[in-house]
């Protein structure tokens, strides 16, 4: 018991998390009359919250969003299954991908030619992808969450004098109030993250599954820490941010799905704009006043260096991901493809974040394959 004391008592040595001369006792809640700090222990209501919300989710998907899809003649079936082959089930569980040397070996061992086995093997791999309908809910949820979170933000945000001015984020620091509406806005905000990395085991699998669950749960151990040093100030104002570009990703890929190919370039090219101007221009705005103003208001600490270095690392990936975006957009008016060819891969699906869009480039934002690969698939056939 002591051990762990200790370990907990080193972790949380006021000489990291804090600047100098300032215990947590000065931040406890009713320390000042004057000033209500953040008090730690809230951080345990996002948990029951997350429940609600995916409750919330789980009533729009079944009984609104999924009838609206239906309506818009999006299919809720999936493939036709692949027939029961004992052998060839139990080679595609091991591995779903198939080599000539693995397919010749089953064709000896099975009265099949190679290419019905590659057939079956596509059949079966198509049978687990999820319907589009599944998709088509999953993504408009996510639409509808990032559209209220970042109203939301900024209706919160918008009397506060650090929307306007960042610098305000530093003055009279750590000793700044929580009022109920940031409380609000910073509960349902990590309640939204939690109930992600849960849902995420039940969701549409993708590639990045794992990259995105340490994702989440970073994202949740940043926003806990800026709550327990009170700068929910500048947490804020990167939530806002994030949430903003994030409504018409999935918008785009939900009218995807509904087939309206036009108005999801236009609202891709939206995307583009506004992903630009918040992650390569505000986002940039808030790093540099916490990396070169803050230092002229504040005394620096060690945990100042830890946050800024995580936010520096965010924008260097914000700065990756735009160039990717730009090269697949730019090749594509180059081919005139535009129209017909910027989408979303089924197979590794634009994905957030916000919650983080840190993988919204990962394995094709936009596949530009999609086309040949048609034609070649219509070519073979014929």
């Amino acid at each position: 018991m002591n051990v762990l004391q200790k370990v907990r008592d080193t972790f949380w040595s006021t000489n990291v998390w804090l600047p100098p001369n300032t215990t947590w006792a000065d931040i406890a809640p009713g320390s000042h009359p004057d000033v209500n700090h953040a008090d730690y222990r809230d951080l345990v209501w996002p948990l029951p919250m997350a429940l609600v919300v995916m409750l919330v989710r789980y009533a729009l998907e079944r009984f609104w969003i999924a009838p609206i899809g239906k309506s818009l003649g999006i299919r809720s079936s999936r493939s036709k299954k692949a027939a029961n082959i004992p052998l060839l089930e139990q080679a595609y569980e091991t591995s779903n991908k198939i080599n000539h040397k693995k397919l010749t070996e089953m064709a000896k061992h099975l009265d099949m030619t190679e290419r019905q086995i590659e057939r079956w093997w596509r059949l079966r791999r198509a049978q687990d992808k999820p319907s589009t309908l599944t998709k088509f809910c999953e993504n408009t949820w996510r639409c509808i969450y990032y559209t209220y979170s970042f109203i939301f933000g900024l209706i919160v945000l918008w009397d506060k004098s650090w929307l306007w001015d960042v610098k305000n984020c530093w003055y009279g620091y750590p000793h700044q109030s929580i009022t109920n509406d940031i409380w609000w806005y910073y509960m349902i905000s990590m309640s939204f993250y939690w109930s992600l990395t849960v849902t995420q085991f039940f969701d549409v699998k993708r590639k990045d599954f794992w990259q995105m669950f340490i994702h989440h749960m970073v994202t949740l151990m940043l926003m806990s820490f800026s709550w327990v040093c009170n700068l929910h100030r500048v947490g804020s104002l990167v939530l806002l941010v994030h949430d903003c570009a994030d409504i018409f990703l999935e918008a785009a890929k939900l009218t995807k799905y509904a087939n309206y190919q036009k108005l999801c370039d236009i609202i891709f090219a939206i995307f583009t704009v506004v992903w630009i101007i918040t992650r390569l221009g505000f986002y940039p705005r808030i790093i540099y006043s916490s990396s070169v103003e803050a230092p002229r208001i504040l005394p620096m600490f060690p945990a100042y260096y830890i946050f800024n270095g995580l936010l520096s690392m965010l924008l260097l990936l914000h700065i990756i991901w735009t160039y990717m975006i730009l090269k697949i957009v730019i090749d594509s008016l180059h081919k005139g493809l535009m129209s017909g060819d910027i989408r979303s891969s089924d197979s590794e699906d634009i994905s957030q974040s916000s919650e983080n869009i840190q993988t919204a480039v990962n394995g094709n934002i936009m596949d530009k394959s999609t086309g040949n690969h048609m034609k070649r698939k219509k070519a073979s056939k014929n």
